[in-house]
């Protein structure tokens, strides 16, 4: 039952397209040949009509409004997915303006397609008057989540502050890159490969880090203690040097070290050193200049302590 709704509902593929041409063949072929039209008389008689306001509604009415408002955005979403296969192919055009052509396309036809079937219902839009405020209000509480979700996507694909592709990171800790802005919400793939939806509304109400906005370079920060009886300036020295030997270290902003704290049982170095692309990732560098700097220490004999401690026994006798 599902499966027949999701091809009622989204004509995408052959078989709601198929279907969409018999409905519309068969109900013109029945109404010009006047078969229909006992039934219309039955369904539009006045048992089943009623009034509001000055406007007259039937059973046949309501069925008509329905059946004409489907095949409209049937017609529609055919129509606006056949467009939005033709922008997503104009390479020239960067991901984000493709995206925001392509909102902006289905809205057009959507809105058209409104008008369409409100002109074949031969209805007067003064005569929705009367249903403005109800609208108003179904809006204002049962839409607004997604009235709030379609306004944030808009805002993004103009400011153009999280784009496909972007590296971005969210309050919750959700590390992942954009793969698709929708009208309701935003594809991201974390590393471990899941796809997770998150609306619109994420990423204009809450502190989101984007880790490519300008630029996708990204720095990295490994703290080190050495002994007390280590040679500072050497230390110094081999903590910088396994960082600008690795192949992904960057050259500009270039390699940094200090010395930050005379610990417990150790003095502590802060290396921090940078990578040009961020989106090929941090732990791997990270893991080969610790790496890199265990190696070094150890064949110039420079050692990584750990905390100790010496227990001294006053009453020894007191252990016999």
């Amino acid at each position: 039952m599902r499966k027949l709704w999701s091809v009622l509902l989204k004509p995408r593929a052959w078989i709601a397209q198929l279907l969409l041409a018999a409905l519309i063949i068969i109900f013109l072929s029945l109404g010009y040949s006047g078969y229909l039209q006992p039934l219309r008389a039955f369904l539009d008689s006045e048992s089943l009509a009623f009034t509001v306001g000055d406007v007259r509604f039937s059973v046949y009415v309501l069925l008509k409004a329905v059946l004409t408002v489907i095949i409209a955005f049937w017609l529609a979403g055919i129509f606006a997915e056949f467009g939005e296969k033709r922008i997503r192919q104009l390479q020239k055009i960067k991901a984000s303006n493709r995206a925001l052509l392509t909102k902006a396309f289905q809205a057009v036809v959507y809105f058209i397609a409104l008008l369409i079937a409100l002109d074949v219902l031969s209805i007067d839009l003064t005569g929705l008057a009367i249903f403005s405020g109800a609208v108003g209000i179904g809006v204002g509480f049962g839409l607004q989540k997604i009235t709030s979700n379609f306004m944030s996507g808009l805002i993004l694909l103009f400011e153009k502050s999280v784009e496909e592709g972007d590296l971005v990171e969210l309050d919750s800790n959700t590390v992942g890159f954009i793969r698709q802005t929708g009208a309701r919400h935003t594809l991201m793939e974390t590393f471990e490969g899941r796809e997770i939806m998150i609306p619109n509304e994420d990423f204009i109400t809450n502190r989101v880090t984007n880790w490519t906005y300008s630029n996708s370079q990204g720095r990295i920060e490994i703290n080190i203690g050495v002994s007390y009886a280590t040679d500072l300036e050497k230390a110094y020295a081999l903590i910088l040097e396994a960082a600008n030997e690795h192949p992904r270290c960057s050259k500009s902003p270039a390699a940094e070290c200090f010395l930050v704290n005379y610990g417990e049982s150790s003095v502590d170095f802060t290396l921090y050193f940078w990578v040009d692309n961020i989106i090929d990732g941090r732990k791997r560098p990270r893991s080969d200049v610790l790496f890199a700097i265990w190696r070094k220490f150890k064949e110039n004999g420079i050692e990584i302590p750990f905390p100790q401690r010496d227990l001294h026994i006053k009453n020894q006798g007191a252990l016999i």
